[in-house]
């Protein structure tokens, strides 16, 4: 079913396991390096008076970041039960339809960061995996030499794993991260219950010290810190696969205090034994349980790198469908669930990146630095976009907005400065994959928006060519033809050619335009939209959301209450396949024109796409200058 949003009829507290595994399983294996790195080098000395102020960074990051700025603000603000920085960038983009100059400044703010997710899908399998494989280094320092092979061929299994999709595996996903928390709150607190001192830093005062005894270095460790809340955007990302209910019930009852007291218990460590240091996860855990606890780690690790992998695919199905990506290949892997797709091109493209990053910085504590750049920037543009949905979208009070959203971005900006000082030791590299993503969805946004135009100056109206041909009428012939066609009321390219060429009229013909809309999800109540043109000819609309099926076939079978009912075998579908050639005139500069033109070559079929059937497709080909 794909023309409303799934519903929530499952109890609240299975739903809230099912989110511990899909939801959280990123910002729960932060414990694994956001400590380390804090004290990595020597960023931030060792003392007992840094540890408290770090705790309580750390506990309040969480509390403002992600209690009251993600699971109490952000969740409120869904698009039709949908979450994300796509449904984000919609729901803003309406907000402020009436004001075009500022909504074109949204889109591409929010396409920024869009393209910077992609960043992030690359860094978080990554970094997630290599932290948990390092445990072999304090197991046994002789196998530091493996950390990348492991994970390497780690990540290469669950690359490959993904065709065969996530329904066979996904539900282990909960169970495994409550049994992952439950040893984090475990070791935590036999850590904390062995040196309580640490519970002084959930006073707020030892991080204002801190930070005012200390400002430089304090920002500095600002930007380790914002690593303990990685994953906070997927809070918002799977509101329309959970509830808000049930995300916030697994925050509150299970996933913040495991973190706040393995955390803790790190920092009770660390004060006993500073030479922990080096690792504190894994120097929590008692020699016996080391080898176990690396795997459960590493399991943790790929079921949050697998949330990632899932959240790309589904990112990039909405990113097309709102046009700012060309058509790629799309295979559902489940039968029974929608959402459960694989796209080869995302799937060995992130992989191909992961690859590189783990080879080209070889530990957890390198890509870290990587890390922090992706988190903060897409952190700031979702409160940006949130402010804008609820001054414009809920018209509240200017004031009210400025209080609700003013002090999180004053934090996320403070968050993104200390981060912005590490581009040179690695936050160039998800920029460099962020700009490179956000160039080739600006340029095949504005080059469909050239090739657009072209297409309307060349435009012949579609009922006044009708009327002139049925002056002398072609020969009909039985069946039915539908006409795929990019604007609506201008005559297809491909009617032209048939008639041209074939000269024959089939028996029926419908003009089908198919447009997508900036909200998720719309209804088969809604879907089309049917103008009679007269002599059995009919011009259509069909009507997606972002996360709709675009399934043509399937909405074409709604004509049937207006005494239109199509032969699947006596029906063929016509598309016109444009090639572009780019040129020096007008438009864009003419590398990005050429970009344009091999993007729309390797694009899928719009036959796929639009799940036609391939056996009753007839394309015919034309160029077009832009």
């Amino acid at each position: 079913m794909t023309s409303r949003a799934p519903a929530h009829g499952a109890r609240p507290l299975g739903l809230a396991v099912a989110a511990i595994g899909v939801v959280y399983g990123d910002i729960g294996t932060s414990p694994l390096y956001a400590l380390k790195e804090v004290f990595a080098e020597g960023r931030v000395p060792l003392t007992p008076e840094h540890v408290l102020g770090i705790l309580s960074l750390v506990f309040w990051t969480l509390t403002v970041v992600v209690s009251l700025k993600y699971v109490t603000l952000i969740l409120r603000a869904d698009n039709h039960g949908e979450g994300g920085l796509v449904a984000m960038l919609a729901l803003a983009s309406q907000a402020v339809r009436d004001r075009p100059q500022l909504r074109g400044r949204l889109l591409l703010v929010g396409i920024f960061g869009t393209a910077i997710f992609f960043g992030d899908g690359v860094i978080t399998p990554a970094v997630s995996v290599l932290s948990a494989v390092e445990g072999l280094e304090v197991a046994a320092p002789a196998l530091h030499a493996w950390v990348v092979p492991v994970s390497l061929v780690v990540l290469g299994a669950l690359f490959a794993a993904q065709r065969f999709g996530t329904a066979a595996v996904g539900r282990f996903f909960g169970p495994v991260m409550l049994v992952w928390f439950a040893v984090l709150a475990g070791l935590g607190a036999w850590h904390v219950l062995r040196g309580p001192a640490v519970l002084a830093a959930l006073s707020p005062h030892h991080a204002l010290a801190f930070m005012l005894a200390e400002p430089g270095v304090a920002f500095i460790a600002l930007g380790a810190v914002v690593l303990c809340v990685t994953g906070a955007e997927a809070l918002y990302a799977d509101l329309g696969h959970f509830g808000k209910r049930p995300i916030r019930l697994a925050w509150f009852v299970v996933v913040m205090p495991a973190l706040v007291l393995n955390y803790f218990g790190q920092g009770a460590l660390l004060l006993a034994d500073p030479q922990a240091v080096r690792n504190p996860f894994y120097e929590m855990v008692p020699a016996w349980a080391l080898y176990p606890m690396i795997a459960l780690a590493t399991l943790a690790a790929v079921i949050a790198s697998q949330a990632l992998i899932t959240a790309a695919f589904s990112v990039t199905k909405q990113v097309i469908q709102l046009g700012y990506l060309p058509r790629l290949r799309i295979a559902h892997t489940s039968i029974r669930e929608t959402g459960q797709i694989y796209i080869p091109a995302v799937n060995w493209g992130l992989f191909a990146f992961i690859v590189v990053a783990v080879v080209a910085f070889r530990s957890s504590g390198a890509l870290a630095s990587a890390y922090g750049i992706a988190v903060t920037i897409d952190m700031t543009i979702t409160t940006v976009m949130t402010f804008f949905v609820i001054r414009f979208g809920w018209r509240l009070p200017l004031s009210l907005c400025v209080a609700a959203t003013g002090v999180f971005f004053v934090i996320d900006l403070v968050f993104l400065a200390a981060n912005a000082v590490k581009v040179l030791e690695g936050g160039w590299f998800p920029l460099v994959i962020g700009a490179l993503m956000y160039t080739l969805m600006t340029t095949w946004q504005r080059g469909r928006a050239l090739l657009g135009e072209r297409l309307r100056e060349d435009a012949i109206d579609l009922p006044s060519f009708l009327e002139a041909v049925f002056v002398h009428p072609p020969l009909r012939v039985p069946g039915t033809a539908v006409f795929l066609n990019a604007e609506r009321g201008s005559t297809p390219f491909a009617l032209l050619h048939n008639l041209k060429h074939n000269k024959v009229l089939h028996e029926r013909n419908l003009f089908v335009t198919v447009q997508h809309h900036e909200v998720p999800w719309i209804g088969f109540n809604r879907r089309i939209e049917v103008e009679p043109l007269g002599h059995d000819c009919w011009q259509l609309t069909l009507h997606f959301g972002f996360k709709n099926d675009p399934d043509v076939p399937e909405a074409l079978r709604l004509l049937a209450p207006h005494g239109i009912v199509l032969d699947e075998m006596d029906t063929s579908y016509f598309l016109s396949r444009d090639s572009v050639i780019p040129t020096f005139a007008r438009g864009m500069a003419l590398w990005r024109e050429k970009l344009f033109a091999s993007m729309h070559r390797n694009a899928a079929g719009a036959a796929d796409f639009l799940y036609l059937p391939t056996n009753r497709i007839v394309e015919l080909g034309s160029k077009v200058e832009i």
